[in-house]
């Protein structure tokens, strides 16, 4: 129950405009910039990863700048593509059926992670198998830097005020209402006036910061690389789990709600726990390899 100190406590929402600048007619978006951004340092971290001998097996990385050069178109059309599919099909399939034109509206619901993965993992392995790349290999480097691209993208829902959390009496709750997301949602104030958990941050600093640095202290200590597909495991389970925790304090997607009738089962758990699973066997196969490698 809120009191007059609960509201006094509360953090005013940064009505940030979620265009960020304008050329002409053309409308640049942070969410757009966030994209660019991660793509870009995610790149660039990459590139110092191949560079360095010493993290992979046999001391040589097994692709070149050359190949990260060619792959980051390749990864931009799995990112988009499949998140925006996949958000379509896990979460707004029965509105763009009765709309079709609204799959290519990403503003009405945006991108899902879920299917950015599956489509980034399609590009991943189609090309693998045509530049003669180990395929594990190319999964490791690109999970050892997809946080950076979690971060910059939660970050820019904050922005947005989309994707907030449930309500919330704690110190740094807010309340997500600003004009141009009053305006976005004909004139009513989607939030209400409670105030809600900032999810975004919460996902920006778990998915994104926290998983970034287990990454890197595998990768750069432990020498995971070494082990192909140890990365790529544990990056999955990680987002999995930081996903999952983070699900008990987001607001569900007003289309689908809770699911099985209870108050705390979302889609996006339901996505998440799959993860699991896959990323263990991928962790256990990748030992095993080494172990045969080593006999």
């Amino acid at each position: 129950m809120l009191t007059s100190a609960n509201l006094a406590a509360i953090l005013p929402f940064p009505d940030i405009d979620p265009i960020a600048f304008s050329l002409g007619p053309l409308s640049i978006h942070w969410y757009g910039l966030a994209y660019v951004a991660g793509i870009l340092l995610g790149w660039f971290y990459a590139r110092r990863l191949v560079d360095n001998g010493k993290l992979w097996l046999n001391d040589a990385a097994p692709m070149t700048r050359a190949h990260l050069d060619d792959f980051i178109l390749w990864v931009a059309f799995g990112i988009v593509l499949g998140g925006r599919i996949g958000y379509i099909l896990f979460y707004d399939l029965d509105p763009v059926l009765a709309n079709p034109i609204r799959a290519i509206q990403v503003w009405n619901g945006g991108m899902s992670f879920h299917g950015g993965l599956i489509g980034t993992t399609i590009a991943m392995i189609l090309f693998a198998n045509r530049n003669k790349i180990p395929m594990w290999s190319l999964f490791d480097i690109v999970a050892a830097v997809a946080p950076i691209g979690l971060f910059f993208g939660r970050i820019a829902n904050f922005i947005n005020g989309e994707l907030w959390g449930r309500t919330a009496d704690v110190p740094w709750a807010m309340v997500f209402c600003s004009p141009h997301v009053i305006a976005a949602h004909e004139g009513v104030c989607p939030a209400g006036l409670d105030p809600r958990h900032p999810s975004q941050l919460y996902e920006a600093g778990i998915e994104g910061i926290v998983l970034f640095s287990v990454l890197f202290i595998l990768t750069r200590w432990a020498l995971a690389l070494k082990k192909p597909g140890t990365v790529s495991g544990v990056f999955v389970i990680g987002y999995a789990f930081s996903r999952i925790f983070v699900e008990f304090f987001r607001q569900p997607d007003e289309q689908l709600g809770y699911l099985l009738g209870t108050n705390w089962l979302t889609m996006g758990m339901v996505l998440s726990l799959p993860m699991v699973a896959v990323g263990l066997w991928a962790i256990i196969r990748a030992r095993h390899v080494a172990a045969r490698q080593a006999a």
